[in-house]
């Protein structure tokens, strides 16, 4: 062992530098920032590049789960008792949603495209066949009648009900109420409005099509704009609402997010599905197949009434007719049908509409709306979009088939989106994770190494100090 002065005290500035070394680059942050910017660097849609294939035909497999609200009290309800419903479910569809018709604009800095959605029954993951009948609100003649309540062709309307045997209560195909049918009332209409459609779905045309041309921010200006929706069928804004705030076209359509995400952001999400943008924030820290995530989901905020959150005064339509917290009127971007989506359950609503209906069952973890984000690239892990559709009901003098019915915004079914990450992407991300985790402790394995040299230092200054034995004085003290 080096035994030298020169040797020795060498050792102890090399610990000292390599110590302060280690201490600055964990101060300033230099490995993290060096692997933020290189994972900044890839995540951007460009044209070859893996994360525009997985933009593109993302491998995870989506679910749509259905659930109904079938109905087993209609007399009762008419004359005035509460509805008690049963919920049935799920029906359960693969989803296929891959990004078609892309093409690049403003030199790469936005992509255009369509995110058409094809929905695939898949018996083995569901509760029945699309043939199961239900029983729940009529909604093309709940919306006959909210249309004509106030018109002098309302007892008209109701005398062609009555030939046509229409009621506020109907048994259809899961299938039907799904995808769509001939509609009695539609078809009768249509004789006096040739363009009424008389068919009707809940999601009628809405299979094998798209919700209308996107443009997205690539990424390439500014990492934070990754996939965020620039433009929506050509416009910027929308103009359902009534203020510029709710008509905001905000966040992405919340198939990814841009790389290195905190648990201090706000993440935005714009959903055609609610007509609107919406936020969530970080709630916790989860794993998914061994993958590290953060958990966000929409504060109860989102859909508060204006007496809690005053931001929300622009989602009132008319002007000024606010609904409680947890509803949202939707009937502006529904063809003027009386829809009301709010959480399954009316989870997070007011407790008003849980005691309306009996069946009601909310509870957090099946029916909140969540997102679970690889923080460091961005990539969704595990996710599940929950809404429930309602349909606005109330006596209606015009209409006897309103009977003495209750006041109601009664729950018709509500969707489970979600989606997992599928094991091969989890395996490379697991990989880019460790990798990560190497790189950010790269100042922590170089402080061990200064401690190390520490110790060497201390072992070679207590060398030096003890003296060296005389040849006089390793002889032993007794001799034959």
């Amino acid at each position: 062992m080096c035994k030298k002065p020169y040797c020795v005290y060498g050792t102890g500035v090399l610990c000292i530098l390599v110590l302060v070394a280690g201490i600055v680059m964990i101060l300033l942050q230099v490995f993290p920032n060096i692997l933020y910017s290189q994972v900044k660097e890839v995540t951007v849609l460009k044209n070859g590049s893996q994360t525009f294939d997985i933009w593109q035909n993302p491998p995870a497999p989506v679910y749509m789960q259905y659930y109904f609200f079938n109905l087993t009290n209609p007399a009762e309800v008419l004359d005035g008792d509460k509805p008690a419903v049963v919920e049935i479910g799920p029906y359960t569809y693969r989803e296929y949603r891959p990004m078609t018709d892309v093409e690049f604009l403003e030199n790469g800095t936005k992509v255009a495209a369509l995110n058409p959605k094809t929905y695939v029954f898949e018996r083995n993951m569901s509760i029945g066949s699309e043939d199961d009948l239900i029983r729940t609100v009529n909604i093309p003649a709940a919306t006959v009648m909210q249309k004509y309540k106030d018109s002098i062709f309302g007892s008209v309307i109701s005398t062609i009900m009555t030939g046509e045997k229409t009621g506020l209560f109907e048994v259809h195909r899961v299938g039907d109420l799904l995808w769509g049918y001939e509609d009695r009332l539609l078809k009768a209409l249509k004789a006096f409005e040739p363009s009424l459609d008389d068919h009707f779905g809940l999601f009628y045309m809405m299979n094998a099509t798209d919700d209308g041309a996107y443009t997205f921010y690539s990424g390439s200006e500014n990492y934070q704009d990754f996939t965020r929706v620039a433009e929506w069928k050509g416009q910027r804004s929308l103009n359902w609402w009534s203020t510029d705030e709710c008509n905001m076209i905000n966040g992405t359509i919340g198939a990814s997010f841009h790389a290195v995400i905190t648990k201090q952001e706000t993440l935005y999400l714009f959903s055609s599905d609610l007509c609107r943008s919406l936020y969530a924030r970080f709630e916790k820290e989860v794993w998914v197949k061994n993958v590290p995530g953060y958990r966000f989901v929409p504060p109860s905020e989102v859909f508060a009434n204006v007496t809690v959150n005053p931001a929300n005064a622009g989602f009132c339509v008319p002007a000024g007719n606010c609904l409680s917290s947890g509803l949202l009127n939707v009937s502006v971007c529904k063809q003027d049908a009386p829809i009301i989506l709010s959480p399954p359950h009316f989870y997070q609503t007011d407790e008003k509409f849980v005691q309306d209906i009996f069946g009601m069952r909310p509870n957090k973890e099946n029916h909140e709306t969540r997102i679970d984000i690889n923080p460091l690239t961005g990539y969704v892990i595990q996710a599940a979009k929950r809404m429930q559709v309602n349909v606005f009901l109330e006596k209606i003098s015009k209409f006897r088939q309103t009977g003495d019915i209750r006041t109601l915004v009664f729950p018709v079914m509500y969707l489970n989106e979600s989606v997992v990450i599928d094991d091969d992407s989890a395996e490379k991300l697991q990989a880019a994770v460790t990798q990560g985790n190497i790189v950010i402790n790269i100042p922590f394995i170089i402080i061990g190494l200064g401690i190390l040299l520490g110790v060497v230092f201390m072992v070679l200054i207590s060398r030096k100090r003890i003296p060296e034995s005389t040849p006089d004085e390793r002889k032993p003290l007794l001799t034959s």
